[in-house]
């Protein structure tokens, strides 16, 4: 097999998610109208993710987070067991 061929069927997946990424994108331009997409901070879980962003939101700044702040759930002690 060529090497150009080869190289074809490896990239083919790739460019095809990209033409349907592209079009999904298009399709909701036209019905929403533009966005704003953004990191957003997930408090419970510790994690962020990047999400459309309301015009009276702002966006998860990096530079702001305090890894003391996490809650952890799972971790997370009551009172009664910390006193025995």
């Amino acid at each position: 097999m060529e090497a150009q061929v080869i190289a074809a069927l490896i990239l083919l997946p790739f460019a095809l998610a990209f033409i349907y990424a592209a079009v999904h994108e298009y399709l909701r331009y036209k019905s929403d109208g533009r966005a704003n997409y953004g990191l957003v901070y997930n408090e419970e879980t510790g994690t962020t993710h990047v999400t459309g962003i309301a015009d009276d939101q702002e966006a998860y700044d990096p530079e702001d987070y305090d890894p003391n702040a996490y809650r952890d759930l799972d971790v997370k002690q009551d009172p009664e067991d910390k006193s025995s």
